[in-house]
């Protein structure tokens, strides 16, 4: 059984690459997010990131940059074995298997939202200036969100 309180988080990832319904037509709708190659977004998965924790699907880099669905932490940090194959894009050489340096999660499919709301529509909204997303200059791929602020972007749905 899960004790710990659930907490919130905001996942991006460009359309083209992985989208909401690329994980939605997954066997058991559930894939590793693997890739990521920032240490505070390396960290959050390695050691705050739970199981049961719900996720903001964001897509980014695109023609309308935002939420698209919700999914789940299906399995908790493990080492991104990406890093260690020469012939993935994600492959580091400096990485090393007896102590890793990059992370991953799996994440489950929960839903798609009824539309996807916007970053413009997001920024736009006083109650949200303290959310990562929002914030000037902020290009972390991984970043918590509150319960407050989770609550007020489900009710834009």
């Amino acid at each position: 059984m899960n004790k710990h309180p659930k907490n919130y988080w905001l996942m991006k990832s460009e359309p083209d690459s992985f989208s909401i319904n690329d994980l939605r037509n997954r066997p058991n709708q559930t894939e590793h997010w693997d890739g990521v190659r920032n240490y505070q977004a390396r960290n959050m998965m390695r050691d705050d990131m739970k199981l049961g924790d719900l996720v903001f699907f964001y897509h980014s880099n695109c023609e309308a940059p935002g939420i698209v669905g919700i999914m789940e932490i299906a399995k908790q940090g493990y080492p991104d074995f990406t890093a260690f194959d020469p012939d993935d894009h994600h492959f580091d050489p400096k990485s090393d298997h007896a102590n890793p340096r990059w992370m991953m999660v799996d994440v489950k499919y929960v839903r798609t939202l009824v539309r996807t709301i916007t970053l413009r529509e997001l920024k736009d909204k006083t109650e949200l200036a303290g959310l990562a997303l929002v914030r000037r200059g902020n290009r972390l791929s991984i970043m918590p969100v509150n319960q407050q602020q989770w609550d007020f972007i489900l009710a834009l749905e």
